[in-house]
C-alpha cells in the first residue's frame, strides 16, 4: 500500500494505492502544509496504514517567492564576493530602464572572503566574523570548488563545528563550472536548507502522532523521489517538487495510451503549469531561472503562468480587465466558498455562467454560494461597465489567453507544432478550460485522465527514485582513460545514493 500527497496552493492532493485499487481524497492546503497533509491523508486512510508515503511540495517555492527563508551568509574567493549582484551582466528587460533583476538573498555585510587555497589559518578570524552576523546558514563557493573541493569541504568542517549551522558546499550543491550560476545554485540551497529542514520535521512528527509513516520520500524537480534526508540536504532540488507529479503521470498516460507528443496542461486554484512531452519522455532543463535567480539543478521543463481557479480579477489604471497573477488561495479562497473572500475569481466567474454546478461540493467539502459569486463578479464589472454575464466571460477569456500562451512558450519557442500534440488536461480547474485552449491552438486532441483532479498525486506513485549528478573537468587529451575513471565515479556516488 503506497499514499501519495501533493500539496498546492489551494487544495491538497491525495491518492493511495492497495495493491488492488486507487482511492482518492482532497482538502484544503492549510498554511502550515503539515497540517493539512496529515489530515487528509487520516480522512483517507481511515484505520489503515501505509509503510510508504510520497510527498510533492511547495514549501521550498514558496519559502523563495515571498522571501521567507533563512538569514544566510555566503564565503567565497577574496575580490568575488560582489559576483553575486554582478551576475552575468545580463538585464531582465533589455529596453525598460526602470526593470530591476532580482535583489541578491544575501547583503553585502554578509559576504566574506577567505584565500582559495587549503591549510590557510584564516578559518578562525572568519568564524569570529560570522559568529557576530548570526547566520541560519552558510553558503561556501569558491571559484573552483568543483574542481579543487578540498578547501570548500575544509571550510564547512570548521564552520559546522564552530557554529553549529547548515553549510551547503558549491560543489556538493552544484559540481559545475560557470562560477555565477554555482554560486546562485548554493545560495539558493543554504536560503532554503532550515525552512525546508523544519517543515520535513514537522510533518515527520505529525505523520509520527497520526500513526502515519514517518519516512517519506520527497519529489525532486527532475520528476523522481528522493530521501527525506536528502531533500532536507538538497532544498534547491525539490523547487519544483509540485508540477513534477503530473508531468511524470502525463508521461505514464501518454505511454499507454500510444501518443508520442504531449503538453501536460495543470490548471489549480493559484496556478497553471504546461511541460512538452515527446516520445514518453518529459523536457528537462539543466538550469532555469526561479523567481529572477539561476537554479543549476535538473527539473522537468515546466512553464508557469498565474492563472488558475483562484486568479483574481482587477482593471488596471488604463480601466482594462485583468486576471491574475494574484490568487485569493485557499483562506478565504474565491467569493463563492462562503469563507469571507469578496474578490472575483475565475471560480466565481465559471459558477456565474454555469459552468459549475451550484449544487456541487468542490473536494467533497466546499459548498458553493451562487449569489456570493454573483455579487462578486458583478462589482468588477461595474468597474468596467459590464454586466456580470459579459464580466465572467471576460475574465475566462483573458486567463484563457494566458494559459495559451504558456503552452505556445513549451511548444512554438522550443520548435514544436501544438497542432502535432494532445493537451493532458488535469488539476481541479483543468477541464473547465481545456477544450476551449485546444481549439485556440488547433491541438489534435484533449484527454482528461480519471482522478484528473488529483493527477499530481497520482504521478507520486507512479514515480521512480531517482538522483542527479554533475561534475565538471578539464579532459587531457593524453590521458582518454581519465574521463571514463570521473564518469565511474560519479555514477558510483549516484548508485551509493
Amino acid at each position: 500500500m503506497t499514499l501519495g500527497v501533493d500539496v498546492g496552493g489551494t487544495f491538497t492532493d491525495l491518492a493511495v494505492w492497495d495493491g488492488d485499487r486507487l482511492r482518492v481524497g482532497k482538502t484544503s492546503t492549510t498554511p502550515d502544509q503539515s497540517e493539512g497533509v496529515v489530515a487528509g491523508a487520516r480522512d483517507l486512510l481511515g484505520d489503515g496504514r501505509v509503510p510508504a508515503f510520497l510527498h510533492g511540495t511547495t514549501v521550498a517555492t514558496n519559502a523563495l517567492l515571498q522571501r521567507r527563508g533563512a538569514r544566510t551568509a555566503l564565503v567565497t574567493d577574496a575580490g568575488f564576493r560582489d559576483l553575486v549582484e554582478i551576475g552575468r551582466q545580463d538585464r531582465p528587460s533589455l529596453y525598460d530602464s526602470f526593470a530591476d533583476r532580482s535583489a541578491p538573498l544575501v547583503d553585502r555585510r554578509s559576504r566574506f572572503e577567505v584565500a582559495a587555497e587549503p591549510g590557510t589559518d584564516d578559518l578562525d578570524d572568519l568564524r569570529w566574523a560570522l559568529a557576530t552576523h548570526g547566520p541560519e546558514a552558510i553558503a561556501v563557493s569558491l571559484l573552483y570548488g568543483y574542481a579543487r573541493p578540498a578547501r570548500e569541504q575544509e571550510i564547512a568542517d570548521h564552520l559546522a563545528a564552530t557554529l553549529g549551522v547548515p553549510v551547503s558546499c558549491s560543489h556538493a550543491v552544484s559540481g559545475e563550472f560557470r562560477e555565477f550560476e554555482r554560486l546562485s545554485t548554493t545560495l539558493l540551497n543554504a536560503y532554503l536548507t532550515p525552512v525546508v529542514a523544519h517543515y520535513l520535521r514537522n510533518l515527520a512528527r505529525r505523520a509520527g502522532d497520526a500513526g502515519l509513516p514517518e519516512h517519506v520520500e520527497v519529489m525532486r524537480s527532475s520528476g523522481g523521489l528522493m530521501s527525506v534526508d536528502a531533500a532536507r540536504s538538497l532544498p534547491a532540488a525539490v523547487l519544483l517538487s509540485g508540477p513534477a507529479g503530473g508531468v511524470v503521470a502525463s508521461a505514464e498516460l501518454g505511454h499507454a495510451l500510444g501518443l508520442d507528443h504531449l503538453v501536460s496542461f495543470d490548471m489549480g486554484g493559484t496556478s497553471t503549469d504546461v511541460c512538452r512531452i515527446d516520445h514518453g519522455r518529459p523536457e528537462v532543463a539543466y538550469e532555469r531561472d526561479i523567481d529572477g535567480l539561476p537554479c543549476r539543478l535538473p527539473s522537468v521543463a515546466v512553464h508557469t503562468v498565474g492563472a488558475g481557479g483562484g486568479s483574481i480579477g482587477w482593471v488596471d489604471e488604463g480601466g482594462a480587465l485583468r486576471v491574475g497573477p494574484h490568487s485569493a488561495g485557499a483562506h478565504p479562497g474565491p467569493a463563492c466558498y462562503g469563507r469571507g473572500g469578496v474578490d472575483a475569481t475565475v471560480t466565481d466567474a465559471n459558477l456565474v455562467l454555469g459552468r459549475l454546478d451550484p449544487a456541487a461540493r468542490l473536494a467533497g467539502t466546499v459548498d458553493l454560494d451562487p449569489e456570493a459569486a454573483r455579487r462578486a463578479v458583478g462589482a468588477l464589472g461595474e468597474q468596467v461597465g459590464l454586466d456580470v454575464t459579459r464580466t465572467a466571460f471576460g475574465m475566462l477569456r483573458i486567463a484563457e489567453e494566458h494559459m495559451a500562451r504558456a503552452i505556445r512558450v513549451v511548444s512554438v519557442e522550443e520548435g514544436a507544432d501544438p497542432r502535432e500534440a494532445v493537451l493532458v488536461s488535469f488539476g481541479g480547474a483543468g477541464g473547465l478550460h481545456a477544450t476551449a485552449l485546444a481549439r485556440t491552438l488547433e491541438m489534435s486532441g484533449v484527454v482528461v485522465p480519471p482522478f484528473a483532479g488529483v493527477f499530481s498525486a497520482v504521478g507520486l506513485l507512479l514515480s521512480p527514485r531517482r538522483t542527479d549528478r554533475a561534475r565538471s573537468a578539464a579532459v587531457d587529451l593524453g590521458d582518454p582513460a581519465g574521463l571514463a575513471r570521473l564518469a565511474e565515479a560519479v555514477a558510483a556516488e549516484a548508485t551509493a545514493e
